[in-house]
């Protein structure tokens, strides 16, 4: 096993603890709010000790009632707020709370302590640059609720039994080649997900899912100024672009639900994104944009699919919306957030979203918004249909839409069918893409755009039964419907039959049928009574 995969094991062991006492994703709160807690105290252990260890002291030693200790508090202090966006008091520290939870101290019982500490990780960002990032941050880290035990004393046990475990964890901070705690508490997320049923779609898109979307906008490049999500969730898919590049400038998203929101913005510092490079917020993307002014480099999503959305005359007025002559329907916001995506988009930039199969067809609004979008924007780059059953929580099919304002072929569109039963693993109930069906998918986009459009034979098949490039008069044609299988042709020809053979056949089954009713009615005539027939 890898160090990953160890470590991954050891939190997910940590996690049965509360597994049991409530649902999935009542205890992943509880779970990742702690190990975030002992990140923040291993952060701050680390970096004030570069600056104490050279006086001669260890920073969780340090006394705060006397004059050197508190002037090297306040010292630490100052320098932690600039540079970690957060401080801790040396008593404090994960590791001492714990030791006072073990009966280090005049009482074992550490809950009043530890909302204390949390409450003042957050009061020490204020009136910094770092404030809004750390607000109410373990908000839904409830220690008081009778979830973790009936009595005080009995939640207090179970929290330093919690800490105990997770004191014992190696979180390698000092490996700065391999992001190893951050990938692991992906990890854990994921995990969580996969248990938390339809809940699942708020917070988390799989990780191969991911893959295969933030592979795509960083097509053709190895840096992006920035990366933005509207619909953010935990913030998996913006730290999957992350991955894909050298380097990404700052990370923007946008999440509605609060308690996701904050796992969002833990995500990020788990994974040494500093507070400065990433702008979060917590707000409804459609009816109040937090970014409306900023253009992005690369914008990925995952939006709920046909959501509902306040869609009323007024949003005509909306410079996002109002191009386009009509408004999605106000049961199906899926066009809406392609709206809202493409405008914040820059004119070098790549969008690429998961949306279900029905935007591709259905009439009315979403019509004609699908025919603008091809018609008079021309951004439409590629369809991609992925394979159902691929997301927590829902088994319906689902497509990617690739989307660029300056296209390297104007004319034209790819259209890649992956969802039959070659390009995915079926593993217990979900179907998932494996690393050979996320590099087909993205080597025929990137193959696609890299083609010269005055290659002979340039549009039609590209590859038989899986994708196939279309100009946008036969778009046209098909009245702007992007139905793959109007594009892709998977039809299965069936052996052709062989009737003199069947015919044959035939003759000796009626042949056998007669010597068996001859057999049958010998034996009723022995027997004294009528045939069946």
């Amino acid at each position: 096993m890898t160090d990953k995969q160890k470590l991954e094991q050891k939190l997910w062991n940590i996690a049965d603890t509360l597994r049991g006492k409530m649902g999935a994703d009542e205890f992943r709160d509880y779970i990742l709010g702690f190990i975030f807690y002992k990140y923040l105290s291993e952060k701050m252990l680390s970096y004030a000790t570069t600056w104490t260890e050279p006086e001669g002291y260890k920073y969780s030693e340090l006394n705060e009632n006397t004059k050197e200790g508190q002037a090297l508090i306040d010292a630490v202090k100052e320098m932690a707020i600039e540079n970690l966006g957060y401080f801790l008091l040396p008593g404090e520290l994960f590791s001492s709370i714990l030791l006072r939870g073990q009966g280090n101290g005049t009482t074992k019982f550490i809950l009043d302590d530890l909302n204390q500490v949390l409450r003042h990780i957050e009061q020490s960002t204020l009136g910094t640059d770092s404030e809004e990032d750390f607000e109410n941050l373990f908000e839904d880290l409830d220690l008081d609720s009778s979830k973790l035990g009936k009595t005080p004393d009995d939640r207090n046990d179970l929290v330093v039994k919690i800490m105990e475990h997770l004191d014992e964890v190696d979180f390698q901070l000092e490996n700065t080649d391999n992001d190893v705690l951050g990938d692991a508490y992906e990890y854990l997320i994921g995990q969580f997900a996969s248990g938390a049923g339809k809940k699942a779609g708020e917070f988390y898109t799989p990780q191969e899912v991911s893959s295969v979307l933030a592979k795509l906008v960083t097509t053709g490049k190895e840096r992006l100024k920035s990366v933005y999500d509207p619909t953010c969730g935990s913030g998996s898919l913006l730290l999957r672009v992350a991955k894909e590049v050298k380097e990404v400038g700052e990370f923007y998203g946008q999440e509605s639900n609060p308690t996701t929101y904050n796992l969002c913005r833990m995500n990020m510092i788990m994974h040494d994104v500093h507070y400065s490079r990433f702008n979060i917020k917590n707000e409804d993307t459609l009816e109040r944009p937090q970014h409306i002014d900023e253009r992005f480099d690369a914008v990925v999503a995952n939006p709920p699919f046909s959501a509902n959305w306040k869609s009323d005359d007024l949003k005509m007025n909306d410079e996002r919306f109002s191009d386009y002559g009509r408004l999605a329907p106000k049961s199906k916001a899926d066009f809406a957030f392609v709206q809202h995506m493409i405008h914040q988009l820059n004119d070098e930039g790549t969008m690429a979203c998961v949306l279900p199969h029905g935007v591709l067809f259905r009439g009315g609004a979403e019509g004609t918004i699908r025919e603008y979008l091809i018609r008079e924007s021309n951004v439409l780059d590629a369809v991609i249909g992925l394979p159902a059953n691929i997301f927590y929580g829902t088994s319906i099919p689902t497509c990617v839409l690739v989307l660029k304002k300056q296209r390297t072929h104007a004319e034209h569109v790819l259209f890649i069918d992956a969802s039959g039963d070659d390009h995915f693993e079926k593993v217990k109930t979900q179907n998932v893409l494996r690393p050979k069906n996320i590099d087909k998918i993205v080597d025929t986009y990137r193959g696609f755009v890299q083609k010269s459009p005055l290659e002979r034979g340039f549009r039609g098949v590209l590859e038989d039964k899986f994708s196939y490039i279309a100009n946008r008069e036969e778009i046209a044609e098909n009245d702007y419907n992007l139905n793959i299988p109007r594009y892709v042709d998977t039809f299965e020809e069936e052996e052709p039959v062989d009737l003199e053979a069947v015919a044959k056949e035939l003759k000796a089954l009626d042949k056998d049928m007669k010597e068996t009713d001859a057999t049958i009615a010998e034996y009723c005539k022995e027997l004294g009574i009528e045939a069946p027939f």
